[in-house]
């Protein structure tokens, strides 16, 4: 199935797999690249010789086209953009929108520019800038999100730009695939879906949870960083919303020292990094701090299985999604289904 996507990127089916925080790793992205979809690697929670080390394996685990997720607002971003050039990397892939000058230095050395957005005029500025494609999430999907539906977002962004549009937020199989298709998409991206496959990294017993959920456990809370975001409903969850201003604000400088130590940041740094977030954004420097929860809940249970320590992010998907397939399962899956249902769809009369 030959989309805009697909010609812009190299791959062969026009799904993406998402660039998820301690999830999409060096397995994951090399099994979705080897599948025949654009796999994102996270790179937001790496320290840059962590990331060309991953980058690095990813290469030596696939020949396939893939990509790395960056945080355009980090104070090392133009680093982390040339690393990417001398290493080959195919697609710069951003949560926020790059600057004009990151899209011109990477689109010079031949670097495709694909900017995640949650509003249409987010998307008409970063494609006035030069951006080669967006991805436009709706309010179904997991983590940080907006209150649009994906079917109203959706044809508003198609509408508004020239450059092709990959659909996210609440897509899992070939029918979600059609109907992006039909709104004018070039493709899907998903994340929880490629979250519970078998060759995700996330621990078992964490993926059980995710699958145990139903539609109504995944909820969207501002009691992590201030910001809305998605995830399951948990006693966790439920403790942060009952916490008061000074506990969490306590959890989050505790937090912010984890983070410090775990990314190698020094404190400099970490305060460039939390102006840059406010740059632009009616954020108090309350939320700002607050931020550095997200890493380090989200590390106790991607990464250490705590599920009553870490916080799950999670799209509305979770909830029907059933099953833990390999990549290579899923992906193919998908594309059957997507076939499948092209083929059911009357024909028209006319030539």
């Amino acid at each position: 199935m030959e989309t805009a996507l697909t010609e812009l990127v190299g791959v062969r089916h026009p799904i993406v797999q998402t660039g998820m925080g301690w999830v999409a790793g060096p397995r994951l992205v090399s099994a979705a690249a080897n599948a025949g979809a654009l796999g994102i690697l996270a790179s937001a929670t790496m320290t840059l010789d962590q990331l060309r080390s991953a980058v690095r394996e990813v290469k030596s685990r696939t020949a396939e086209p893939f990509g790395v997720n960056l945080r355009a607002d980090a104070g090392d971003a133009g680093e982390r953009v040339e690393l990417l050039i001398s290493e080959g990397v195919r697609v710069a892939s951003f949560a926020l929108a790059p600057s004009r000058e990151l899209i011109l230095r990477l689109k010079d050395a031949g670097v495709v520019v694909v900017p995640s957005v949650g509003a249409r005029r987010h998307a008409e500025k970063v494609a006035a800038w030069g951006a080669d494609a967006v991805i436009v999430q709706g309010g179904e999907g997991g983590g940080h999100t907006g209150d649009v539906a994906t079917s109203v977002l959706l044809p508003q962004v198609v509408d508004a730009v020239d450059i092709p549009v990959v659909a996210a937020g609440g897509f899992h199989d070939g029918r979600g695939l059609v109907a992006a298709l039909a709104y004018g998409a070039a493709g899907v991206a998903m994340g929880t879906r490629f979250l519970l496959t078998s060759d995700s990294t996330v621990p078992d017993p964490v993926k059980a949870r995710y699958l145990a959920a139903s539609v109504r456990d995944v909820t969207v809370t501002t009691a992590v960083d201030g910001l809305p975001h998605r995830m399951l409903r948990t006693p966790m969850v439920a403790s942060l919303e009952r916490a008061g201003r000074t506990r969490r604000l306590a959890r989050a400088v505790r937090h912010a020292a984890g983070f410090k130590q775990l990314s190698g940041l020094s404190w400099s740094r970490m305060v460039r990094d939390g102006l840059a977030m406010k740059h632009g954004k009616d954020l108090s420097w309350s939320q700002v701090l607050l931020a550095a929860n997200t890493p380090m809940l989200l590390k106790a249970s991607m990464v250490e299985g705590r599920t009553d320590l870490g916080v799950m992010a999670s799209g509305q998907v979770a909830g029907v999604i059933e099953d833990l397939p390999s990549c290579a399962e899923l992906v193919a899956r998908v594309m059957a289904e997507a076939h499948q249902v092209l083929d059911r769809l009357p024909r028209s009369a006319h030539p």
